[in-house]
């Protein structure tokens, strides 16, 4: 179990222009992701080194849109201006996590504009949607030399903050969040509104990024 990538729900510009000012304070460029048909969703991506990548999503004019838990819970923070979406741990066998929480995973695929596909399960979604500090969970299926953040990056991750309970989040992750992100500092804040991954710290060429 590790922490796979961040997702940031694009404001009223579009996932584009987002992921442009993003790079910009970042001192990078984001890459075009492409489309995930099953929940009427697309997004541009940046590599991090560790494996992990950060993602700008957004949500399409598509009847998946509509009916996909994703596709709503993007289209509900976009509304709201966008920003931090939530964030995403990679598990290595999805059956225990469906033992635990008590669904089934669903799959999920993205086509790249160069072609490539990339396969995954997915599982939580809705758990984000109810308890936006929750985090929801990925097993790829995918080779990983094809994974968003394949060929690394110059950006690194230095530590996240979550408006919520340490206890509730743990308790949903089956065991203490310092195991899923023993590299990354996880700063605990007490929510003023509503709960969520609020801010993310990054060393980058031009310093250090708080977004």
């Amino acid at each position: 179990m590790r922490l796979d990538h961040l997702s940031y729900a694009a404001g009223p510009e579009g996932a584009r222009s987002t992921a442009a000012e993003l790079g910009r304070l970042l001192g990078t460029e984001f890459i075009d992701g492409g489309i995930h048909p099953r929940f009427g969703t697309r997004n541009f991506t940046l590599a991090h080194s560790a494996g992990r990548y950060l993602e700008v999503v957004e949500v399409l004019d598509h009847p998946a849109a509509d009916k996909a838990v994703f596709g709503q819970v993007v289209r509900a923070r976009s509304a709201e201006g966008g920003g931090w979406l939530g964030w995403v741990v990679a598990v290595a066998d999805m059956s225990e996590i469906e033992l635990r929480i008590g669904r089934q995973a669903i799959e999920g695929h993205r086509h790249r504009p160069d072609g490539t596909e990339l396969e995954w399960l997915q599982l939580g979604v809705r758990g984000l949607q109810s308890d936006p500090q929750l985090p929801f969970f990925i097993q790829w299926r995918s080779h990983p030399s094809i994974h968003p953040s394949s060929g690394g990056g110059q950006i690194d991750l230095l530590g996240v903050e979550i408006a919520g309970s340490r206890a509730r989040v743990e308790d949903w992750l089956g065991g203490a969040a310092d195991r899923v992100l023993s590299d990354i500092p996880i700063e605990w804040v007490a929510p003023r509104g509503q709960p969520g991954l609020i801010a993310a710290t990054f060393g980058t060429a031009n310093g250090v990024v708080r977004i």
